[in-house]
C-alpha cells in the first residue's frame, strides 16, 4: 500500500499532464497546417465549394491548424482555442467524408478515428484548461 501511494504521488502531476496533452496535439496538428502552408489549400477550397460555401471559408484551416496549435503549445487562451480546435475537426469531418462514421478501415479502426481523436482531445483540453505551464503569467490569458 505504501508503494502504491508513493507511486501515485510520484505521478500526480496534473499541470505536466495538461502540458503534454496540449503540446502533443498542438504539435501534431501544426504538421497539418505547415503542410497546407507549403502545398496550398486548393483541395480544401474545392471541398468547401462543393458544399455550397464560399472559398474564403477554406482559409479557416489556417486558424484551426496553425494559430490554435501555437496557442496550445504556448498556453495562450487555451480553452477558447480548444473549442475552435474541436469545431475545426467537426467541420473537417463534415466536408470530407460524413459517411465514414459507420465504417471500419481495413485494419479494424473506426473510419472516423483520426478526426475523432483530435475532436475529443480538443474537448478534453477545453475542460481541463491550460494548467500552470504557459508563456502567459496572467491565469486569465491561459
Amino acid at each position: 500500500m505504501i508503494m502504491l501511494t508513493a507511486f501515485n504521488r510520484m505521478l500526480d502531476k496534473p499541470d505536466l499532464g495538461k502540458l503534454l496533452l496540449r503540446f502533443t496535439f498542438g504539435a501534431m496538428m501544426l504538421f497539418h497546417g505547415i503542410h497546407k502552408l507549403l502545398f496550398g489549400i486548393n483541395g480544401i477550397i474545392g471541398m468547401v465549394q462543393a458544399h455550397g460555401m464560399p472559398a474564403i471559408v477554406a482559409y479557416g484551416v489556417f486558424l484551426g491548424e496553425i494559430i490554435v496549435p501555437l496557442m496550445f503549445i504556448f498556453g495562450i487562451l487555451v480553452r477558447p482555442a480548444a473549442l475552435i480546435f474541436a469545431f475545426t475537426m467537426l467541420f473537417a469531418w463534415l466536408i470530407t467524408e460524413p459517411g465514414i462514421i459507420f465504417t471500419l478501415t481495413n485494419v479494424g479502426a473506426w473510419g472516423l478515428e483520426n478526426i475523432a481523436v483530435y475532436l475529443f482531445a480538443g474537448l478534453a483540453i477545453a475542460l481541463l484548461g491550460c494548467g500552470r505551464y504557459s508563456v502567459m503569467s496572467n491565469p486569465a490569458w491561459r
